[in-house]
């Protein structure tokens, strides 16, 4: 697409200057998330502390991108045949103003074809990182089966560092929910509620009261749901 009718005569000089810039950036622009970003962002310390709870996650990304590639290529091969519909008619047709309509289209289904094949090599992409990362964190040492099972090690620890991060600042819904998932979470896996009376001084130490008044709150339901 060498030339865009929407411009005047002096901006068309500035796109054709740009033109080999801008398909270079078009080729290596990041499309989907880097192997780096995956690992630190999606896979974090502070929302997946453990090998289970990152593996299963990695099983989460990888599906939903393997959907997604599934939908891309049925609709890139929609695509395809009303491209080549296109290009039939265009062979057919005698009018002038149509074969210009027609060649509009086949210009932006080629467009949209190239853009596809450019994010099904990504999804690709993407697809495979997860599947060597899974790979990385499978050392026979969690289920790889059932989820939950994971969950009631993963989540606690995901929750008590989620509660050490409170400060003065923090809202106090926000804190009433970190506090209670990380009671509950406490209580179904049957720790020492001795963490609980520590996180409860430690607030008490930097002035949170009312994330303080919740924990005690929580603690009492805790040692009656025990009795």
């Amino acid at each position: 697409m060498n030339a865009l009718a929407v411009l005047n005569a002096e901006d068309q000089k500035v796109y054709d200057n740009l033109l080999d810039e801008c398909r270079d950036s078009w080729r290596k622009r990041q499309v989907f998330r880097t192997e780096t970003e995956m690992r630190l962002s999606v896979l974090n310390d502070g929302k997946h502390p453990t090998p289970a709870s990152k593996y299963w996650q990695a099983v989460r990304e990888q599906s939903v991108f393997f959907d997604n590639v599934m939908a891309l290529s049925f609709e890139y091969r929609r695509n395809v045949i009303k491209l080549a519909q296109k290009e039939k008619e265009l062979a057919e047709e005698k009018d002038e103003l149509e074969c210009d309509l027609l060649l509009i289209d086949i210009d932006e289904l080629k467009w949209i074809v190239g853009a596809q094949k450019q994010e099904a090599h990504h999804r690709i992409r993407e697809l495979e990182h997860w599947s060597r990362i899974k790979t990385e964190l499978d050392d026979g040492s969690f289920d790889t089966v059932d989820p939950n099972t994971h969950q009631r090690v993963s989540l606690p620890k995901r929750f008590e560092q989620d509660v050490k991060s409170l400060t003065p600042g923090t809202p106090a819904s926000d804190a009433r929910n970190i506090i209670g998932l990380h009671t509950t979470a406490t209580r179904i896996a049957g720790s020492d509620t001795s963490a609980i009376v520590t996180e409860k001084q430690r607030l008490r130490d930097i002035n949170i009261t009312d994330q303080v008044d919740t924990m005690s709150t929580l603690d009492d339901e805790l040692k009656g749901a025990s009795v």
